[in-house]
């Protein structure tokens, strides 16, 4: 059975700066596997969009500006969710993003998370990723 788990983007000291629904196909699932999934899903959303040149994702993309809401490319290109993918990873690792899954503080990749109708996950980014 599909979850729906709500995804939020926050950034410390302030709200909210993004959220989205992830579809969530089992009811258990790693943190790796959560970055993964959303990763993916942002990066393939954007990629999708022909002449896009703004992208409002975990990681900022290599040759981007820092926005309001998101990071603005110099020009339209693709961006490689493997590429993305592994920067997040490392900034879960370095602790440049903590990532909560109902107000509570998950701890390593491995870690496996109990997803239902209401689940909510924060990410809470400390400090800018940049690659991608």
């Amino acid at each position: 059975m599909t979850q729906t788990i709500t995804i939020r983007d926050e950034e410390l000291g302030g709200g909210a700066v993004n959220e989205f629904s992830l579809d969530c196909l089992t009811e258990h699932i790693t943190v790796r596997e959560l970055i993964r999934s959303r990763v993916f899903q942002e990066v393939k959303d954007h990629n999708a969009k022909q002449y896009q040149t703004e992208f409002n994702g975990l990681v900022q993309p290599t040759d981007s500006e820092r926005t309001l809401n998101g990071f603005q490319m110099k020009k339209r290109r693709q961006i490689d969710w493997k590429k993305q993918f592994e920067q997040a990873l490392e900034g879960f690792e370095r602790n440049q993003i903590l990532i909560l899954v109902d107000d509570r503080q998950t701890e390593s990749l491995e870690e496996e998370i109990e997803v239902g109708p209401q689940t909510v996950v924060t990410f809470l980014r400390l400090t800018l990723l940049v690659g991608g």
